[in-house]
Parts: structure tokens; sequence; C-alpha cells
């Protein structure tokens, strides 16, 4: 019984054993399984894990080691940290490693370079901490190497692109800058800062209101609202030119093209702005308007010159057979009878309205009548005292150039000016007040009166200034227009200023008025100086009606004037041959050239002027004496006609006494 039961005890060990053996496998199976399961996590894994014992060499890693390093499995196990590396990156982790072994600290390594098998290189990062056995000895190292290679380019890449675009920013010559949406400057570049005249310290931070943008621009446009509006509204403002402000208060023209810059979630941050100085550009474009504005003026003037001319020329015709007419009745009458007065009245008003047509052609182009060497201001002393004389509410101040260079000037037409002007000035000041005239020598360079179609070079400046009421700029741009008045309708004909601008001109001269509502006026006269020297003024002697008996051809193509004009010449004792156009003109002087003695001719006729018959007379007959006559003044065409050999010059209406007296002197010149 004992030895059964001994054996049952056994057996029951036996079997206890067994199962044990079997949980043993069967638990040695499931490390295994496990082992197997984190070997292929490591394997799996990018990061590259690692186990080398004290001296460096692998005991263990995974797939990406071989990877990263590129070297196979058999060839890693044989082989330390050095023979991958370069010197320098050995020497480095030797030094690590040793930190680590001696403080037992983790290390970090983000720039490890590895020199694979095929001889290129990649950056690696390292984590490095201590390996020890269940005693707690040191074994070796372990640790996480990942490769950053890509990272590293991509970083640099990034470096290298800011760099150059920060360098760009700040050398660009171009104005730079970011801001928030409440208006504040966050970048700057140091274009920007010179041109603004601020540095970076002083302007960072600060609103772009009130130091580079003004509150409003000089034209009274609210810049302030418009930056605001920019961060609300920036499609709208992708590119705006508007006024600026430098630190010293000085105003600049800045085109902005303006890019809104978001964030993530896509609201708006921040406005970038490059801006370009267009200064310059906007002067020129406003010195440009200025300019087609004076041309517009200049051309308008001319255009109304020409038609004033032309009235006037017409009306002095109409005046000429009035005045040719009244002077025959005259002829007949002696003062006592009763009609010599009446005619000797229509006669004054013939007078009145050739005066008129005067002031018309003065406007008008080239109405000089007869020019010669003055001293201004001897002219501007006469005149303002003969004015002064008259209007004692007015104190006149003159101050005159010592030696004044000379004018050639029709001096009675220059008089009409300065009189005009004085009581332009009068009617400015009804209260009274006080006139300022000065005279100087100027020499005037071309950039100077570009806008005046003059040449440069020396002049004779006059200012006239009054205290008056002055004029709005609608009033400046008309006042030299003809029939324009401020006056109450019938208070004045409109025509002072108008021959005062158009007789300037026709002297070669100009112009320029400066006046601003309630600060007066100033009239600015300038007159080419010549090198010509004044001479005494000679004594006209007393007119009469002289008589002849020659043959004269009379060529007009207005009828009334060949009518009275043949009976003027008639009752003067000459024979007289008419001629109503230019075509018949040299008719006569064909068929009669033998017997004709002198032409009168009209300047302007259709068809064939006064220059071209002229210049056929002359062909016909060399020697024959010409007297131009025009209801124009005296201008270009009829000085060249003069300089190519005519012999003097009339303007209708003449009064017959003058006629005479002009005939007799050109039939008594001797060639």
């Amino acid at each position: 019984m004992s030895h059964e039961s001994d054996v049952d005890e056994l057996t029951k060990r036996i079997n206890d054993l067994e199962r044990k053996i079997e949980d043993l496998k069967q638990e040695k199976e499931s490390l295994l399984t496990r082992e197997q399961k984190y070997q292929s996590i490591f394997n799996d894994i990018e990061d590259g894990y690692y186990e080398v014992d004290i001296e460096g060499n692998y005991t263990y890693f995974n797939d990406a080691v071989c990877h990263i390093i590129g070297y196979s499995r058999e060839e890693l196990l044989k082989m330390n940290n050095r023979n991958y590396t370069t010197p320098e990156a050995a020497k480095k982790m030797f030094q690590i490693f040793n930190e680590v072994y001696r403080s037992g600290v983790p290390a970090k390594v983000t720039d490890y370079e590895v020199i694979r098998k095929d001889g290129t290189q990649r950056m690696v990062e390292l984590s490095i901490s201590l390996m020890r056995d269940a005693d707690g000895a040191i074994i070796g190292f372990r640790g996480i190497g990942r490769d950053i290679t890509d990272r590293k380019l991509a970083e640099e890449a990034l470096r290298k692109s800011e760099a150059k675009y920060r360098e760009l920013v700040e050398n660009a010559n171009s104005i730079i800058l970011r801001r928030d949406m409440g208006g504040r400057i966050t970048f700057i570049n140091e274009f920007a800062q010179s041109f603004f005249g601020y540095t970076e310290d002083e302007i960072l931070g600060q609103n772009v209101v009130g130091t580079i943008v003004p509150e409003k621009d000089s034209g009274g446009s609210d810049l302030a609202q418009m930056v605001k509006d920019i961060g609300l509204h920036p499609e709208k403002y992708v590119t705006n030119e508007n006024e600026n402000m430098r630190s010293n208060g000085d105003r600049v023209w800045v085109a902005w093209t303006n890019k809104a810059i978001y964030d993530r979630e896509g609201t708006i941050r921040e406005m970038l702005c490059i801006g370009n100085d267009i200064t310059e550009r906007k002067k020129a474009e406003e010195e440009k308007k200025k300019l087609e504005a004076e041309l517009y003026q200049a051309r308008k003037m001319e255009a109304i010159g020409t038609l004033v001319g032309g009235l006037a020329h017409d009306f002095n015709n109409l005046l000429m057979g009035l005045q040719g007419r009244i002077s025959l009745m005259l002829l007949d009458l002696d003062s006592g009878h009763p009609h010599y007065e009446n005619l000797k009245q229509q006669e004054a008003i013939i007078k009145n309205g050739a005066d008129l047509t005067r002031q018309l052609l003065g406007f008008a182009r080239d109405g000089k009548y007869e020019v010669k060497p003055v001293n201004i201001n001897e002219i501007i002393h006469k005149t303002s005292d003969m004015f002064g004389r008259t209007k004692k509410e007015v104190t006149i101040s003159r101050k005159f150039e010592d030696d004044i260079w000379t004018v050639e000037v029709d001096q009675s037409q220059i008089e009409q000016v300065f009189v005009n002007i004085y009581i332009n000035a009068w009617q400015a000041m009804p209260g009274g007040g006080h006139l300022y005239i000065e005279t100087e020598n100027v020499n005037l360079e071309q950039n100077k009166v570009s806008s005046f179609t003059i040449p440069q070079g020396p002049y004779v400046k006059i200012s006239i200034t009054d205290t008056g009421v002055g004029m709005d700029e609608a009033t400046k741009e008309r006042i030299f227009e003809p029939f324009f008045t401020t006056r109450e309708m019938g208070r004045g004909t409109g025509l002072g200023l108008a021959s005062v601008y158009g007789i300037i001109k026709n002297h070669d001269g100009f112009i320029d008025v400066s006046s601003e509502k309630g600060h007066g006026t100033t009239f600015y006269i300038y007159l080419p100086a010549i090198e010509k020297k004044i001479g005494d003024d000679k004594v006209s002697p007393k007119t009469e009606i002289l008589q002849g008996t020659e043959t004269i051809l009379l060529v007009d193509d207005e009828r009334i004037i060949l009518d009275v004009g043949e009976e003027v010449l008639k009752t003067m004792g000459y024979n007289v041959l008419l001629a109503g156009s230019g075509k018949e003109a040299l008719e006569h002087m064909e068929r009669y050239k033998e017997s004709i003695d002198m032409v009168i001719l009209d300047m302007i006729m259709p068809e064939m002027s006064g220059g071209e018959v002229f210049d056929r007379i002359k062909k016909i007959k060399p020697d024959i004496k010409v007297l131009l006559s025009s209801g124009y003044s005296y201008h270009d065409r009829a000085r060249e006609i003069l300089d190519r050999g005519c012999n003097g010059f009339i303007q209708k209406p003449y009064r017959i006494e003058d006629l005479s007296k002009k005939i007799r002197e050109i039939l008594s010149e001797t060639v």
C-alpha cells in the first residue's frame, strides 16, 4: 500500500511537471511572437533604432538604420560609427558619447553627418542615452536616428530665399511697408525710411495717418477715411495715387500697389503696400494742364483777334465812305454855312468810330501804327501824372530803373495801354487806394517764359499794382477778352484790357496778371529791349489839302471806296483810273503803264491779295509808286510789302488832308 502511494505521488508530480513544461512552451511561443511583433514594428518605422557597445560597434539596429546609412545588416554589424562619417564628425560624436557616459544624461545631436555607401552625404538627427544590464552596469548606448537631410536643405533654401528677398526689399528703390488693420506700421524698408524721413524705431508701431499720410490732402480729400476703407474694401484699392507727407511736413505724391494678407481663416490681418514717388510726374502733369490751358487761351484770343480785326477792317471801310463824302461836302462850304457845323460834328463822330476800331485793331494781331525807340520811364511818368491829376483819390508811387533799356513801340498805343490799366485799377478801388508802378531791366531765360511764344533775351519789365478788390479765377481768365466787362451794362465797352493785351502782343511782348479776391491786382508787362538810340521827335507841320495833276490808279474791292475815292482824288486835281480787283488792276497797268504815275492799293482783297498785286505791278513797271491802304492797321504783311519797295501806308478811314499829304510825299520822292 505504501509502495502504490509513492508511485501515484510520482506520477502526479510528473504530470504537473509536464503541464508546467507545456505552459512554458506556450509562454515561450508567446514571447517569441511578441518579439517578432516588436521586431516588425522596429523594422517598419522610418526612424532608425540602434544599440552600440562601449566602443561604438553596432549590436542591434532596425531596418531604418540600414536605409539611412545605406549599408546591409551584415555590413553594419561589422562596422563602427567612425566608418561612415567624416573625421570631424567622428571626433564630435566621441565627445558626446563620452559626456553621456560620464554624466548619464541623454543627449541630442541635430547635425550628424553620415556618408552613405554610395558616397552621398546625409544629415542625421540623433538621440543618445545609456544602456545598462540588470545589475545597472553600463554596457553601451542606444538611441533614435532620423534623416533630416531634406528638411535641412529646405531650411537652407528658405533661409537663402528669405535673405535674398530681404536684401531685395531693403535695397529696393521703392517704398515697401506693411501695416495692420488699425493702420499701425509693422514693417518699413530702408528706402521708405529715407524717403519719409523717419528711422525704423521712430516709425514702427506708429499709425500711417498723421505720419506718412495727412488727414486731408491739399485738395481737401479725406485720406484718413481712405486708409480705413482700404482695409474694408482692398479690392477697390489694388492701385491708387494719393498725396503723402514727409516728417518735415513736405507733401509728396505716391503711386501705391496694395495687397491684402490673410490668415488661415481667411481674415485680412495686414496690408502690404508698395509705393513709388510720382511727385515730379504730378508736377509735370499740372504744368502740362497749365500750358494746355494757356495754349487754349492763346488760340482763343488769336481766333477772337482775327474775327475782331476783320470786323474793324470792314467797319473802317464804311467809315472811309462817310469820311470821304463829308470831306467833299466840307470843301464846298465855308464856316458860316448852316450845315458846316453839323458836318464837322459828323466828322468828329467818325473819328470816335475810328478810335473804337483802333482799339479793336489794337487787340487784333499786328496792330502797330508807327514805332520808334523810346524811354518807357518817360511815357509812364507822363501818363501817370496825367491820370493822377484827374483821379486825386488814388495815390501813385513810382520806382524806375535808373538806366532803363530802350524799347521800340508805337508811343500812342503804349500810352493807351497804361491809361487803360490805370483806369482798370481806379475802378477796382472805388473808395480810393494806392497804385504802385515799377520798371526794371530783366533777362528772361527760355524756361521762365516757356508758356509764352516769345524768345528769351533782354526785356523791360513794368509792374503795375493796385490795392483794389482783386479778381477771382473765373474773372482773371476772361479779362483780356473783347467786350468782357465786370461793370454794369452801358458803363464801358469792355475793350480796355482787350486792346492792352493785343497791343503788347503786337509789340512782341507779353502781359501777365496776378490777382486774388480782396488782395488787389498786379499787371506784369514785358517789352523786348533794343540797342537803338532814342531820337528827337519831329513836329509835324499843319496839314492842308495838296493838289496834283498826275494819274493815279485806285485799287479796292469795295465799291463805296472806289466811288468816294474817285471824287476825292479828282477834287485834288488828279486823273483817276479805278480797279475793283487785282486782276482788273493788272489789266489797267498793262494798258496804261506809261501814263500811270501812282497806285493806291488796297492790301486785303479776295482772289488776289494786295501783296501779290504789288509784286506783279512792279514787274510791269518797276519804277511805279505805290501807296498801301487798308482798314487794318500797319502789321507784318504791310511791313513785308513795304520792305519789298512799296512807298507808303495809310489806314482807313483817312482824312482828305492826310491823303493829299501822303500822295505828294510819295510822288515827290526821287529814286
